[in-house]
């Protein structure tokens, strides 16, 4: 179903439709989850523990995942929400004020535009496109329906990032002129999986929405449709998507100037298509720089990353040597990812450990400067937010998320082409290459009729 047809169903009529009156502030929320295998499920735990919030429907294209959740509801003590397999029936509720979008990365933007044409506010989880294009156009449609929207880059909202940021704002470094991402993240071979019948219960026309039909296999489905151009954005736009943001955020920019990415697919021969390592350049306006790498299998840690926090001793029950476990190599030592970010100036560098603690070091001789951690509260934020109808209180604000995912679409663009990126910000257009705007507006993928990104919003 296309745009012009949803429309006519009367979910959406030219304007959002506001699917209650404005919240009171001891009202509750009532929130329909979209998509609930992976990052879904930890929605379902989040909102479990928070009074103001009713989940009211859950929808999924896989009824056996459904079922499993609604068990695990049943197990939260939380009520039987209403339960859909079509997003698009779901909108149709006017009882739900609000959705949380966790389906593959190829749905996001496409769900968030339906969506806000329905009147709902919406939690979108990152990246919150598959291309340029898609968030460009999310983000028009945010802003015509004036709808609450957040971002799922959830350091936003994190009480020790927010305060480390505060620091680099604040001077404690100097002049930040560089920002590191890294994302050293153990993945394993997916191997070789042939096509097979699609799996009782699963509705796979709704799965693949606009991305094309290449025939069922289990590496193309849960999870794994991550390493695949046509459904995901390999582990930069996965979990490097929290460090760019954040190593944006910290240097204090919006869109680069000159993009370039290498890298390449190493020591695996399975049916993944994005690579498993690559290293990326971002130029700013005012002469600032940011790069972000992205490691696969066993790496070293940078800047302590990794360790903040943590024993140098195995979890309990493994049978490994000091010397093996203090070589924090691979899953044995039970801490292989190295996750975060770093900042630089001329007065010293400060690293952020994923999402929640910070340390600094100053001076020549690098002494220990401030330090901390702090809890994460996005989904708190975000609902907050929905009730105030304060979008300026918004911690990550959809329009932040499209800037940051647009500089991982970027060096995709850039990997894939080979070549370097030279972008303007404010038309947001490659210059001179339009093979790449093509790739950015993901033209040579197409979309499957009915559930194409609207030209106009």
């Amino acid at each position: 179903m296309d745009r012009r047809n949803f429309i006519k169903t009367g979910v959406a009529a030219g304007v959002a439709l506001q699917s209650r009156n404005i919240l009171g502030a001891n009202e509750r929320v009532r929130v329909a989850v979209i998509g609930l295998r992976g990052r879904g499920h930890d929605h379902l735990k989040t909102f479990a523990k928070m009074p103001d919030v009713e989940v009211a429907a859950v929808c999924d294209i896989d009824e056996n995942v459904t079922a499993m959740r609604l068990g695990d509801m049943e197990k939260l003590g939380m009520p039987r929400p209403k339960t859909y397999v079509d997003i698009r029936k779901a909108l149709e509720d006017k009882s739900i004020d609000a959705v949380t979008i966790a389906a593959p990365n190829h749905w996001h933007s496409l769900m968030g535009i339906w969506a806000v044409q329905a009147g709902k506010d919406a939690y979108i989880e990152k990246p919150c496109s598959h291309s340029w294009w898609e968030g460009k156009q999310l983000v028009a449609a945010v802003n015509r329906y004036d709808r609450i929207v957040q971002h799922g880059t959830q350091s936003r909202s994190s009480i020790g990032a927010r305060e480390a940021i505060d620091h680099l704002r604040n001077g404690l470094i100097g002049d930040v002129y560089l920002s590191r991402g890294l994302c050293f993240k153990w993945r394993d071979t997916i191997g070789r999986k042939p096509k097979e019948p699609v799996p009782a219960g699963v509705h796979y026309d709704l799965w693949l929405g606009p991305a094309p039909d290449r025939g069922f296999t289990r590496n193309r489905f849960h999870y794994n449709w991550h390493w695949f151009w046509d459904t995901g954005n390999g582990d930069l736009g996965n979990q490097g998507i929290h460090e760019v943001d954040t190593a944006r955020w910290g240097l204090g920019v919006k869109f680069p100037t000159k993009v370039s990415a290498i890298g390449g697919k190493f020591m695996f021969d399975d049916d993944q298509e994005t690579p498993n390592v690559l290293n990326c350049s971002f130029v700013f306006p005012g002469g600032k720089m940011m790069e972000f790498e992205v490691r696969h299998w066993i790496s070293n840690n940078e800047a302590e990353i990794g360790k903040f926090g943590k024993s140098e001793l195995p979890p309990a029950g493994l049978n490994v040597d000091a010397k093996t476990a203090a070589s924090n190599l691979g899953p044995v030592s039970g801490k292989p990812n190295t996750i975060g970010n770093t900042f630089y100036g001329p007065k010293g560098y400060l690293a952020i450990q994923e999402y929640t603690t910070y340390k600094s070091w100053l001076g020549e001789r690098q002494e220990p400067g401030p330090h901390g951690e702090g809890k994460e509260t996005n989904f708190q934020n975000f609902i907050d937010c929905v009730k105030s109808r304060k979008k300026s209180n918004l911690n990550a604000p959809i329009e932040e998320g499209h800037i940051s995912c647009t500089l991982v679409h970027l060096a995709n663009v850039s990997y894939r082409l080979g070549r370097t990126l030279n972008f303007d910000p404010e038309t947001e257009r490659v210059i001179g290459d339009e093979e790449a705007n093509r790739l950015l507006r993901e033209d040579d993928r197409g979309y499957r009729a009915g559930f194409r990104i609207p030209d106009h919003v």
